[in-house]
Parts: C-alpha cells; sequence; structure tokens
C-alpha cells in the first residue's frame, strides 16, 4: 500500500521547505486542521529555520574549555618521570648508578656527628651509645637482607640453567637473573661499606667496638670480581663466601672465662701474631671476659677475626661443647686456653686428641 493512502489529500499537498521558511507559526496552523499535519508542519518548519540560519562553532562562545582528552601512553610515561623519576619495573635490574663512596662516608660522618652533638649533656645522653649501635645495625641488616635476596637468585640461577632447552626465552631469563645477581652484590659491597664506615665512627665515638648481636661481620668488597656467565657467576659467590666466612691464613683458636688480665691476653697474642702476621683469630663471640678483650685486640692489629657463638636454641646445654668441635673441625694450627671453666678444658683435651699445640695461659705451654 502507497504512503499516500495513509495520509489526507491535505498532507500531500503541504507546501514545500522552502515555503514552509517563510510561513509563521499561526499562518502554518491555520493551513490545517488536521493534527498530523499540525504536527509535521511544526517539525518542518524548525528544520527549515535551522537550515536557513548559519552555523556557529561551539567552542567559539567558550574558549577556555577544553573537552576531556583520554591520556597517552607516552603521556603517561612523561607524567610517571617527572613525578617520580627513572624507576625499573621488578623483572629488570637497576641500571642507576651507586652513590659516590666519598659522599657516602661524609653522609655516615654527618649522622653520628648529629647524634652525638644533640643528645651529649642532655637527659638522653645515657641513651645515645644504643642509638650509635642502632645505627650501624641498620646496614648491617640492610646487607643481610640483600645478601638472602642473593641466595635466592643463585638458586634461580640454577634453577635456569636445568630448564635451558634452547629457545630464546629461556636465554633471556637466565641472562637476567645474572644482571640481577651483580646488581645484588654490588648492593650488598655498598651497604657493607656503609657500616663498616659507621662502626669506625661508633668506636670514635663510644671508645668500643661494634659487634653485630647475631651473624659476623664480614665484607665482601675485594673477594667478587666480575662475572661473565652464570656459571662462573655462581662459581665465584660460592668461593666469595668461603673466603669471607674463613679467610685464608693460619688459624689460631683463643678461649677464656671472665679473666680480665688484657695486658697478659694481648701480650701473648701480640707473639703469636709476630710469628704468624697473615693469622686468623678464632674465638667464642663472648660479650665479656677475656675473649671479648681477644676481640678487641683483632680490631687493634687488624688481625681477621672468626666468632664462633653457641647454638643454644639448637643444642641446649652442649651448645659450648658442640661450638668447641666447630672451632677445632677448622683445623687450627695452635689453641690458647686462658683459665676459665671445664669449656676450656674440654677444647683443650680435645685439640690434644688431634695433636693441635694448647698453650695455657697463666700456667705455661701444654
Amino acid at each position: 500500500m502507497a504512503a499516500a493512502d495513509y495520509f489526507p489529500a491535505a498532507l500531500r499537498a503541504f507546501p514545500s521547505r522552502d515555503k514552509i521558511a517563510g510561513l509563521s507559526h499561526r499562518a502554518l496552523r491555520s493551513r490545517s486542521g488536521c493534527p498530523v499535519v499540525r504536527l509535521v508542519g511544526f517539525v518542518a518548519m524548525k528544520a527549515a529555520m535551522v537550515a536557513v540560519q548559519p552555523t556557529e562553532h561551539p567552542m567559539r562562545e567558550h574558549d577556555d574549555y577544553e573537552p576531556h582528552h583520554e591520556s597517552s601512553p607516552s603521556d603517561h610515561v612523561l607524567n610517571e618521570l617527572q613525578l617520580y623519576g627513572y624507576r625499573p619495573f621488578a623483572d629488570e635490574p637497576d641500571q642507576r648508578p651507586l652513590p659516590d663512596g666519598n659522599e657516602v662516608a661524609g653522609a655516615v660522618a654527618d649522622i653520628f656527628d648529629a647524634l652525638t652533638a644533640t643528645l651529649a649533656d642532655t637527659r638522653l645522653e645515657p641513651d645515645l651509645d644504643d642509638l650509635l649501635w642502632s645505627t650501624v645495625n641498620v646496614f648491617h641488616r640492610a646487607a643481610e637482607r640483600i645478601v638472602r635476596e642473593l641466595d635466592a637468585n643463585e638458586q634461580g640461577q640454577k634453577r635456569s640453567q636445568r630448564e635451558q632447552d634452547g629457545s630464546e626465552v629461556k636465554s633471556v631469563e637466565l641472562e637476567r637473573l645474572i644482571a640481577e645477581g651483580k646488581t645484588l652484590i654490588e648492593r650488598r659491597t655498598a651497604f657493607e661499606l656503609m657500616r663498616d664506615q659507621a662502626a669506625e665512627h661508633f668506636e670514635r665515638h663510644t671508645g668500643s667496638s661494634w659487634r653485630p648481636r647475631s651473624g659476623s661481620m664480614v665484607s665482601h668488597r675485594n673477594l667478587t670480581a666480575a662475572m661473565i656467565d652464570s656459571r662462573d657467576f655462581l662459581a665465584a659467590k660460592k668461593r666469595a663466601e668461603t673466603e669471607v666466612m674463613l679467610p685464608l691464613g693460619p688459624k689460631i683458636v683463643f678461649s677464656g672465662g671472665d679473666a680480665l688480665d688484657h695486658k697478659l691476653i694481648w701480650a701473648k697474642l701480640d707473639q703469636v701474631h709476630a710469628k704468624h702476621p697473615d693469622m686468623v683469630l678464632l674465638h667464642g663471640g663472648s660479650p665479656k671476659g677475656a675473649e671479648l678483650i681477644a676481640a678487641k685486640w683483632a680490631d687493634n692489629r687488624k688481625v681477621p677475626q672468626i666468632a664462633f657463638k653457641p647454638d643454644w636454641t639448637k643444642h641446649a646445654k652442649a651448645a659450648p661443647f658442640k661450638r668447641n668441635d666447630q672451632m677445632l673441625a677448622v683445623m687450627p694450627i695452635g689453641v690458647i686456653v686462658f683459665r676459665g671453666s671445664g669449656i676450656q678444658d674440654n677444647l683443650a683435651d680435645k685439640a690434644r686428641k688431634l695433636g693441635i699445640p694448647v698453650y695455657r695461659l697463666g700456667s705455661g705451654g701444654a
């Protein structure tokens, strides 16, 4: 059915758009009494009026208005760099340089000088030594944390070595782990340097040597060379750990009780040091008595030392005797025993059975 059949003849005879544009609303309404005609005519009239009027740009009256735009990836990167600077992703090595050594040393010195100058001659001066000790411990704990990350990186490299199948994906993953391991070694060395600097300032301000409450105070900065591939890296890391925990040189074991005869102890250790300039001192790490005096002697004479502390949690009452076995397992060339308790007697008896010379301070040679 044709569309014309739905509309009356008046609608089909409705004037064109050009004619409607020149008619007023009242004139248009008087042309036809049909509601449909009136509605269509009104719409047509409005369209004609818009068509004959000039079009204006919507931004012309509001030049200060800017519509919302989506940020592009490049804009996001630039904003992040401006706000936060360069930050490596979690799965890529950090290529930023390490801080300058002289600046680090100056910053550490400023920390100790500021604390001392601020708290001295105040009510908080009794707490100053503990605060300075904790300051050194901050760098020590940071180095230990990185060591744990380095151990995890080593396991990751070993796992990646086993998974190598010639694909580029596995090869790139192994290269990333190697680069991450190198970065961790550099970070560990930097924190150990900061800890050593802080320990020197601690001794200067307090007159006492800094000692960690757990672990050993060792430094790796001169032991690990640049690595070429993953196997060389792991071999060098293992070699560095062994050399740090057990430095080269003749080992001398020292054990004592609560004796405080520092002149006798220092004299005997100086005698042994003169005979073995590259000696390494092994002791029980006691926080008081003869072993503390021996530890301070090693600090003063720049002699490498290793503290074998008893593991009370693991061995309970047998911890000191297990510790004696650990020291003798290193095969020292001599044992110096200061009068003390049955722990020192146990060490001397076991050393003699192994053929290791024993010297008892205050009672002549064994």
